[in-house]
């Protein structure tokens, strides 16, 4: 029996109106308001000189922030509040608006930034929507072909046609880092689900081969590896958005120089509100204050593999451990541009960085989290849970032990019992 078999149908029974916050898994709560609050504060901050020079008003990107915060926190409580085995009959014509969406970016959008990203005058970019849709979409695609994951005309060419289809639209934006992002989360559901591991393989190996031509053909991916590798063997030699992020970084220190104090943002960083508000952050509170924010992103992806761990069924997990590790993944991926550890992207970084599409998006994935915590049951840590990270982490063992019958378990303590 292949690996993708473990997990049968169930029935499901909701949870009464017992009180607005029923079963909301209350420290990602926490996590999440503090990161919102650290976010507007930070924005506020690295944005207002911004804000003045392009729109004029000083307030003005903030106060759009706080706009699409609005509505963010709107959908998301909508969401959490949504059954989100709903998602079954809602994720196709999902796909089929994103798809239509990214199209319609390369038809009709103008050139900013050499690249067409956005609609509505640059407010909306469909990509961050495509990455979300993409994790809701594979993941009730997955846990409905579980069976046949093993048999690769069912599992993965399948998958990669999905993946090319939503990350090739994508990457001709450009928007490398969005494509490449679409494509990593993929591949990860895929073995989550208990995909077969020579079919990983392969898969990593088609990756790597993918991202190798990519560096080669793509003039703006031959630049960005270039400037890499060069800054990475000489940090003078970097690209001039990362050695301006050094310059901000080295100055913050240990301690920073206090809120609102960075003179980088006003001498020449790049976009300080949106792909550069880590180096802002580390200049302003010190590596202090950059290990805080750091320590929160820990926590809100642990605690949402917490969530997965006790989903109600595969799908559940899936859902909950694709949207929580991307949020890491995205959040992980824009501090390491900005220190020179990976090749430049534009991933933002969630609820901190300005833009209301990847603002909305994940307070949107929190929202379907919150729903399977809500129908989890207790959100509360446990003891046992705070000394074991692994058991929280191993999706893939933890599904296989769920896939004993409870006979079979009741046949073994009782086993148990009798030997003691």
């Amino acid at each position: 029996m292949g690996t993708g078999t473990y997990i049968k149908e169930q029935s499901y029974t909701s949870h009464g109106p017992v009180g607005f916050l029923r079963g909301f898994d209350m420290p990602l709560l926490v996590s999440v308001v503090a990161l919102v609050v650290f976010g507007l504060l930070m924005l506020y901050s690295a944005s207002w000189d911004f804000s003045l020079g392009a729109y004029g008003d000083p307030m003005f990107m903030f106060n759009r922030q706080l706009t699409w915060l609005g509505l963010g926190v709107a959908i998301a409580t909508f969401l959490a509040f949504f059954d989100y085995h709903h998602w079954r009959r809602l994720v196709v014509p999902a796909m089929v608006f994103t798809i239509l969406a990214l199209i319609t970016v390369l038809l009709m959008s103008e050139i900013r930034f050499n690249a067409k990203r956005a609609v509505f005058g640059g407010s909306v970019q469909p990509s961050e929507l495509a990455k979300l849709i993409s994790i809701l979409y594979l993941a009730v695609w997955l846990y409905a072909k579980r069976q046949y994951l093993q048999d690769i005309s069912l599992g993965l060419i399948p998958l990669g046609v999905i993946l090319g289809a939503v990350g090739g639209l994508i990457y001709q934006q450009p928007d490398l880092s969005a494509a490449a992002t679409v494509l990593f989360m993929g591949g990860l559901l895929f073995f989550l689900a208990g995909g077969d591991l020579k079919q990983i393989g392969g898969l990593l190996v088609v990756a790597a081969i993918a991202a190798w031509l990519v560096a080669s053909i793509s003039l703006t991916g031959r630049e960005r590896v270039g400037d890499f590798v060069a800054g990475f063997k000489d940090p003078l030699q970097a690209s001039y958005h990362v050695r301006r992020s050094f310059e901000a970084i080295v100055n913050g220190g240990w301690f920073g120089v206090g809120l609102g104090q960075s003179q980088s943002k006003l001498t020449g960083l790049p976009v300080p509100p949106t792909d550069s508000v880590f180096a802002v952050v580390v200049e302003e509170l010190g590596w202090f204050g950059a290990v805080a924010l750091i320590c929160l992103y820990g926590f809100l992806t642990w605690r949402g593999l917490v969530i997965a761990r006790r989903a109600p069924d595969m799908l559940g997990t899936l859902l909950a451990s694709g949207l929580v590790i991307w949020i890491g993944v995205e959040a992980l991926i824009n501090m390491a541009v900005m220190v020179g550890l990976m090749p430049f992207a534009g991933n933002a970084l969630p609820f901190v960085s300005a833009g209301g599409s990847n603002l909305v998006t994940m307070l949107a994935a929190l929202g379907i989290l919150f729903n399977i915590s809500r129908q989890a049951g207790d959100g509360t840590i446990t003891d046992e849970e705070w000394r074991s990270y692994s058991a929280v982490a191993n999706l893939r063992w933890w599904n296989r032990r769920r896939g004993i019958s409870r006979a079979r378990r009741t046949q073994r303590v009782n086993q148990s019992t009798l030997e003691g």
